[in-house]
């Protein structure tokens, strides 16, 4: 670590020290000063609080990522500044760990909103669907009809003949599907958390199987998708896929109609009411 390096961490881990209250963490006492002491966020992180000294004084060598992982727990940081932490401790990003995801912000949500010609979802390392538009309700699956553990999307391809039946080339498409989660998987951290999923796929279809064994890895990225849907006919999709900022776990997918005229009937498909379930009509 560097002089200019070892300044900057000190700088950074003493202005978050000093940004946290006390009293929130159960320490007492009068201060002079903001925030927590050296040692005690020396103990909440479990090292010596004579290392964390160093640390704060721009002295005592590089920490290992076990460390820095430990101080980052200790003073709350957010993932952001836990990468900037290890920016400045290691000089490199830390290795990245998964973390799963059961929604998206409201700010989020209202952006898919707003494409009301434009299916769009987002997707989790591991395929599952956390939030969607209602274009993408009417044009490829009523994700919100689905119990959350079955809105994946590799299931739809490998266990549903509904999914299968309105693809052009299964085939071809299931090829990429399998090349391109896996490599979103490795991507984000979450090869051990998709072990149980491809297990299952792997048992109940054999062309998964076959597909996951060749050990493609593809980039999702953009392209054209073709649909057979029931209403809409045969349409055609431009598809891009973008990153979500801050989360390596989420993607988020719009599908672009090519046609206008395509693109006026899934409005007029997603302005229809939605269908009542049973459990949606008011009590008697």
């Amino acid at each position: 670590m560097t002089i200019h390096s070892a300044g900057s961490l000190a700088a950074f881990l003493k202005d978050r020290r000093t940004r946290l209250d006390p009293a929130s963490f159960g320490f007492s006492g009068r201060r002079r000063t903001p925030g927590l002491r050296r040692e005690e966020v020396a103990q909440r992180a479990n090292i010596s609080p004579t290392w964390y000294t160093w640390l704060e004084q721009g002295r005592g060598g590089a920490p290992s990522a076990d460390v820095l992982n430990r101080i980052a727990k200790g003073l709350l940081l957010t993932e952001a500044e836990r990468e900037h932490l290890f920016m400045l401790g290691l000089g490199r990003p830390p290795e990245v760990r998964y973390i799963g995801a059961d929604g998206v912000s409201p700010r989020l949500q209202r952006l898919l909103d707003t494409l009301d010609a434009s299916p769009a979802l987002i997707k989790t390392a591991t395929w599952d669907v956390v939030a969607w538009n209602r274009a993408a309700e009417v044009v490829l699956t009523d994700y919100g009809a689905l119990p959350a553990g079955q809105r994946n999307i590799l299931r739809f391809m490998f266990r549903s003949p509904t999914t299968r039946a309105k693809q052009h080339d299964w085939e071809n498409l299931a090829r990429f599907v399998v090349g391109a989660f896996r490599a979103d998987a490795a991507r984000a951290g979450a090869v051990s958390e998709v072990t149980q999923l491809v297990d299952e796929l792997c048992s109940v279809s054999p062309e998964f199987a076959a597909l996951w064994g060749e050990n493609d890895v593809l980039s999702h990225g953009d392209g054209t998708k073709r649909l057979k849907h029931p209403e809409l006919g045969d349409i055609e999709l431009e598809y891009s896929a973008f990153a979500v900022d801050g989360r390596p776990d989420l993607s988020m997918i719009v599908y672009n109609p090519l046609d206008d005229k395509v693109a006026g009937r899934i409005r007029d498909l997603a302005r229809r009411p939605k269908p009542q379930k049973p459990d949606d009509h008011p009590a008697p």
